[in-house]
């Protein structure tokens, strides 16, 4: 068993520790006390959906970790194919290439190899008509970076310096000190020509082939800190939770050269960069998992008292951004906007599931705060305190949705027509959309529908957030 002193409340689920006999024995039995695969200080759950839950989230683990290899290769796999036919123009000019002995096939580490969220949405310039002074301005540049952040270093370098005209500061692959292994991905930008000038800090959100990034998503551990509540232990394992010490103030340099954690190697260049410039400030954006990591930044910065960088925090953006903790934790991180001044804007896509996760139902009790943006199918945006059906489970909305779906699908072909050529969607985004008639809360998710936000979403819904 490892200390967790640090918190005083806790569930840390271990699914490489447990077989299937024992993950069954969890639905007969609610004393965990003595389970190894269960940290659980109560030792007794009485609560038969909480156990269900435990149930679900250590077996869809499990299955995730014998999958993982599998996903791996077949992404790799999958990934390649997408590109070698971009790449060769379509598959019948990779057919001709074939026959004239030319394929072209890009290194995975170059500029020309895309993931699959790129292939999704290919869209790398940022839109001419949103310049500076724009009040969208931050939120297409956020919502843009969110997207990149899929991608590999030398797309992000090639788009950051040649497309964007900005600075790259940093791109890292993040140490999971619980998996052992790189898990996180992120980058830093310099935005020069804004005044004052920004420096961004985007998070990658959850790869489609990554099965340990969908670990982190399922898992249902969490920790509860003093003065703090109850957050998502799989979110504060990405962003850089250190086993048996949890967040300590200070990390050894030489260690973060070695292990690059998040939260500390971001923390670290941001005291550099805003100590240079006194009117420097910096945003956090993220999708997904990705937004998980960005709202989390700044609490655990608030954790150790860091009012030097909280005071330079000039907002935080999410996309599709999942539930991060409880009541308290909202309470705590309300008292830290008000006291800092920093505003957080979450925004949400229709049907999207992923904003809905974990349920704010009396099992969990996971909560959103901040501004909700809602936007609908038609990217008419409006105010919100919860996006609509905030748990997913109603199932008078299924037919709803359904039929939201074959709109959106529709709409694929008919948006060129009205927005111009940069709303012409892949082929590859369009078979999502097939997906999405089955399952349209996860097609939804799309970073593409998230950058037609910020594009297309009207400015007044910004104004209003001023009034």
């Amino acid at each position: 068993m490892l200390s967790h002193s640090f918190s005083g409340n806790y569930l840390v689920l271990r699914p490489e520790e447990v077989g299937l006999c024992h993950l069954f024995g969890i639905l007969l039995n609610g004393d965990m006390a003595q389970k190894a695969f269960i940290e659980y200080p109560i030792g007794k759950e009485e609560n038969l959906q909480r156990r269900w839950l435990i149930f679900i989230s250590l077996f869809g683990q499990k299955v995730l970790q014998h999958l993982a290899k599998p996903m791996m290769a077949f992404g790799s796999a999958f990934e390649m194919w997408m590109n070698l036919l971009s790449c060769n123009g379509n598959f019948f000019g990779l057919l001709l290439h074939v026959f004239q002995n030319k394929v072209i096939v890009p290194e995975r580490t170059s500029e020309m190899f895309l993931s699959f969220v790129g292939h999704i949405d290919k869209r790398m310039q940022l839109d001419k008509n949103i310049q500076h002074g724009d009040i969208r301005y931050y939120v297409m540049l956020c919502a843009m970076a969110s997207k990149l952040s899929f991608e590999n270093k030398a797309v992000v370098e090639t788009t950051v310096q040649n497309s964007w005209k900005m600075e790259l500061l940093g791109y890292y692959d993040f140490w999971n000190d619980f998996h052992r292994k790189s898990t996180t991905r992120g980058f830093m930008f310099h935005d020069k020509t804004a005044d004052p000038d920004v420096v961004f800090v985007a998070f990658r959100g959850t790869e489609v082939f990554d099965a340990d990034a969908w670990c982190t998503d399922i898992d249902i551990s969490w920790y509860e800190l003093p003065g703090m509540g109850k957050i998502h232990g799989g979110f504060m394992k990405a962003l850089g939770l250190l086993i048996g010490q949890g967040w300590p103030k200070e990390m050894n340099q030489q260690d973060i050269v070695e292990y690059p954690v998040a939260y500390y190697t971001i923390r670290e260049k941001l005291r550099t960069l805003l100590n240079e410039n006194s009117r420097t400030k910096f945003i956090l954006t993220g999708h997904s998992m990705g937004g998980a990591l960005a709202i989390l930044f700044p609490a655990v910065l608030a954790l150790h008292e860091e009012t030097f960088l909280l005071k330079r925090l000039e907002g935080v953006y999410t996309f599709g951004q999942p539930r991060v903790g409880d009541e308290e934790f909202k309470t705590f991180m309300k008292k830290q906007m008000n006291k800092y001044d920093f505003k957080y804007l979450r925004f949400v896509y229709c049907n999207d599931m992923i904003p809905r996760l974990p349920s704010d139902d009396s099992t969990f009790l996971f909560k959103h705060f901040g501004t909700c943006l809602y936007y609908n199918s038609c990217y008419k945006g409006k105010i919100v305190e919860e996006e609509p059906d905030k748990n997913y489970i109603s199932l008078l909305a299924t037919i709803p949705r359904i039929l939201n779906a074959f709109w959106e699908l529709l709409r694929s072909f008919i948006l060129p027509y009205k927005k111009g050529p940069d709303y012409c969607e892949s082929w590859w985004l369009i078979l999502v959309r097939f997906v999405g008639l089955a399952l349209p809360g996860l097609a939804a998710h799309s970073p593409q529908d998230y950058v037609n936000i910020s594009r297309l979403g009207s400015p007044s819904i910004y104004v209003k957030l001023k009034e």
